[in-house]
């Protein structure tokens, strides 16, 4: 008899230790039923091009400026440059405004691209649709988008999270999906068309096919982009050896309004975010570019004013995958101290093609003499989801280590995306949204707590705010 009451004691210790660690991470036994990893076919209408002469494709649109008053919309000609024009409006079919971009084509190998089109429409009003035109008699085409709610600490917005997405059917299904979940702007964590594992004038055409094949969203919506390994594209055998080169080409982003010396890092202010795009794979150690570039922007956020602070890159700083494994601790170890200073709420990435969901931990005493060896636990560490399960051809990474790492939450080999819907200053909702035999699966999901106005001091300066201003109201002003 005291043999099993000690043993009951001794099991609710545990149960109540776990309960209050909140450590009991979770390796899913979910096995995908999927399509094959295999690129749709080039000549399949998903890759239609649009009917008319010289009619715009590949239509998408990215934030332009700084504060989301302003978009990036870009385009391709195949045949002749045609004007750079864009006009809008907040009626349909009535455009009040006319906006002139640039137009430039590249050769890539062989391969000569299109005429592609870059416009910056700015001056835009928040929280308001608007419909553009582009080309010009009967090929033109309309559409719209909504610019987001103006900056301010409660703005609600929600998010989509795209990685690695590729072209096959598998692709298809987390586009679809995603069209349906009601988010305002996709942030994309790298790795687009997959056009690299093609050679010669292929990789070309399968940007081509994939920039109409996204363009279902990309024209509605802006897609926040950000580059992978993919996009490198270093082809000394065919004598293509400036990397980026098609990416930079075809996809815009607003660095210059964030101070930022290249494209492929900057920073984006938009309704109650504050999103940082890295790249992982342009030099970030001490003094480079883009490492004071960073520097300076951290000190440009204002959390009273953008209180969830984002940051996007392509090589996950956390990842218990056999695929991958260890790729980010260089970033890790120049950027994480920061990202605790500085309270980043969430760090999403790609590249693993899996996903997985970190509990806040950080790993910044450790060093090459002393320290602590292991990742702790740390309130004031960001939450580290890496979502590259977009559903390129080179299939999912299932082979995760064993046992599951204390800092892993969740972790799952499926296609799928997330959406990270903020409330307002205090919390968000996320999910991630696994693509299970062509339907939409909800299977992982946390409230997250704002790192900065979440916690007990912040809420009390809130509270006192709150109480001082309804007192205000009732006629008793306190000095």
């Amino acid at each position: 008899m005291e043999s099993m009451l000690l043993q009951l004691i001794v099991t609710l210790f545990v149960f109540v230790s776990f309960l209050n660690k909140g450590n009991a991470g979770i390796t899913s036994t979910f096995i995908r039923s999927e399509w094959p990893s295999i690129d749709i076919p080039i000549d399949n209408e998903e890759f239609a091009v649009p009917k008319g002469h010289n009619a715009p494709q590949q239509v998408h649109i990215t934030q332009g400026d700084y504060d989301g008053k302003a978009v990036i919309i870009s385009w391709i000609t195949a045949d002749a440059p045609e004007p750079s024009k864009v006009v809008y409006g907040t009626s349909e079919k009535t455009y009040e405004f006319t906006a002139e971009g640039r137009a430039s084509n590249y050769t890539f190998h062989k391969y000569k691209s299109g005429y592609i089109h870059h416009c910056l429409v700015g001056g835009l009003q928040y929280n308001t649709k608007y419909y553009y035109k582009i080309g010009s008699g009967d090929s033109a085409r309309e559409f719209w988008f909504k610019t987001p709610p103006k900056i301010d600490l409660d703005s609600p917005y929600k998010f989509g999270i795209i990685g690695d997405l590729g072209q096959t059917y598998n692709s298809l299904s987390t586009l679809q999906h995603y069209m349906q979940s009601g988010a305002e702007a996709v942030l994309f964590v790298g790795d687009l068309s997959y056009a690299d594992r093609y050679r010669y004038n292929d990789v070309g055409l399968r940007w081509d096919t994939w920039g109409r094949f996204v363009e279902r969203s990309a024209a509605y919506q802006p897609w926040i982009w950000s580059a992978g390994n993919h996009e490198i594209e270093y082809f000394p055998y065919m004598g293509e050896v400036t990397p980026f080169r098609s990416f930079l080409e075809r996809y815009a982003t607003p660095y210059l309004a964030s101070k930022s010396s290249n494209p492929l890092w900057y920073a984006i202010r938009r309704a109650s975010a504050h999103i940082i795009v890295l790249s992982s794979y342009s030099p970030f150690v001490k003094y480079t570019p883009q490492w004071e570039w960073l520097r300076e922007e951290l000190k440009r956020v204002d959390r009273e004013k953008t209180p969830w602070l984002i940051v996007l890159m392509h090589i996950p700083l956390y990842n218990s995958n056999e695929a991958h494994y260890m790729e980010g601790e260089s970033m890790r170890a120049v950027f994480e101290s920061w990202f605790v200073h500085y309270k980043v709420d969430v760090v999403f990435a790609g590249h693993v093609h899996a996903y997985e969901r970190s509990y806040r931990v950080s790993n910044i005493h450790y060093n090459i003499t002393s320290g602590d060896r292991y990742p702790v636990p740390d309130k004031a560490a960001p939450v580290y989801i890496t979502v590259g399960d977009g559903g390129n051809q080179e299939g999912l990474a299932g082979r995760f280590t064993d046992p599951q790492p204390d800092y892993s939450a969740f972790r799952e080999a499926s296609y799928g995306h997330s959406t990270f819907e903020i409330k307002n200053r205090t919390h968000a909702f996320y999910h991630w949204n696994r693509n299970d035999d062509g339907k939409k699966s909800p299977t992982d999901s946390f409230v997250l707590h704002n790192q900065y106005w979440g916690s007990s001091l912040r809420r009390r300066k809130l509270k006192k705010r709150h109480n001082l201003i309804r007192s205000t109201v009732d006629g008793i002003s306190f000095d």
